[in-house]
């Protein structure tokens, strides 16, 4: 009998540990729960998004077991990555989908986004040949994608603004694409070499 009451008090000491570890989790995704509703509300700001997005993040980083939370994470990771490139910025949205391959290497969704950001950072010459005079900064962005950070130059003189904007080339090298006044008017495919249809 005496041997039976230490392990029963065992049992009852795992039993409350089990049971503060459930409710430490319960209250953890129900913080994640209250977030997400201020986050989906049609007047949500982008801090609330931001902080919806950052208590999940810690949420799975502390219980990676809990498959849906994973789940509707990888979803916000995609978006997220998605919504940069779609603005240009494809370094950024690579680091997001990278992370959502990490834990699921099969993910579709993220290998392609992957593969087109890589595609959209260096410019192919046949893109670069579709560029034509007169373009705005808009359309040459949606063909090429916006510049790297750090990589476009601004000059005004004469109440005339002059910009230019670098790509890195599939070939290895830096393309340039010339602005007045917010439209096209040269490029080079490398420093030096001019494209013959924006010369004519």
């Amino acid at each position: 009998m005496s041997r039976i009451v230490p392990a029963v008090a065992v049992l009852l000491m795992f039993a409350a540990c089990g049971n503060d570890a459930n409710n430490a989790l319960d209250r953890d995704w129900l913080q994640v729960l209250h977030h997400k509703r201020a986050a989906a509300s049609p007047k949500a700001s982008p801090l609330q998004k931001q902080i919806y997005a950052d208590t999940l993040g810690a949420f799975v980083q502390q219980h990676p077991q809990h498959s849906r939370a994973r789940e509707v994470y990888e979803r916000i990771q995609l978006d997220f990555a998605r919504e940069l490139a779609s603005i240009g910025r494809y370094q950024d949205s690579i680091r997001f989908y990278r992370a959502v391959l990490a834990h699921d290497p099969s993910n579709p969704d993220a290998a392609r986004g992957v593969a087109d950001a890589i595609d959209r950072l260096a410019v192919a010459r046949t893109k670069l040949l579709a560029l034509e005079k007169g373009m705005s900064q808009h359309q040459v962005a949606q063909l090429l994608g916006k510049p790297i950070p750090g990589w476009t130059s601004k000059h005004e003189h004469a109440e005339v603004v002059n910009e230019s904007w670098y790509y890195r080339t599939s070939e290895g090298g830096i393309a340039g694409v010339y602005f007045r006044d917010g439209l096209l008017v040269a490029a080079e495919a490398t420093a030096h070499e001019k494209l013959a249809p924006l010369t004519r």
